[in-house]
């Protein structure tokens, strides 16, 4: 929680455990216990620096989503981050996933270029959002596997 509470901060906002960000309380319940995954990636010193998590939408149509892609601001840039979606690109792939879908807050302007390079589409569709220390809107982007 203290990695993507440090990325929410540089955008003014917070966890809210008691709205979207309640899957943080458990896991593994929300995301192995739902067919999914959720991998952190670890500094020297054991201090979570980064993470990554896909989740099944609809076995009929074989899409999930990706959630939860987070990365110290010390490590942008450097890689990491490419290798973390590599991973959910790669594990969705063995899994049978076709298609991931997810939102992203259309503050991360860093990262939508980050997905665009990594081949993913937007049409820049947006939803409101209210589940936040403050009302914010999220971008809608997929890729087809």
């Amino acid at each position: 929680m203290a990695l993507i509470e440090s990325c929410y901060q540089e955008h003014g906002d917070q966890i809210i455990l008691n709205g979207d960000d309640s899957d943080l309380l458990n896991l593994e319940g929300n995301y192995r216990g739902r067919a999914g995954e959720f991998i952190i990636v670890e500094d020297q010193q054991q201090t979570i620096v980064g993470c990554h998590a896909v989740v099944p939408l609809d076995q009929q149509f074989h899409a999930c989503t990706f959630k939860r892609l987070y990365l110290h601001k010390s490590l942008r840039g450097l890689g990491l981050g490419q290798a973390l979606m590599q991973w959910a690109l790669d594990w969705a792939r063995s899994q049978g996933f076709q298609r991931v879908e997810f939102w992203s807050d259309t503050r991360f302007e860093r990262a939508h270029k980050f997905f665009l390079k990594a081949g993913f589409l937007t049409e820049n569709t947006t939803r409101k959002m209210d589940d936040g220390i403050q009302p914010y809107s999220e971008f809608f982007f997929w890729i087809d596997l």
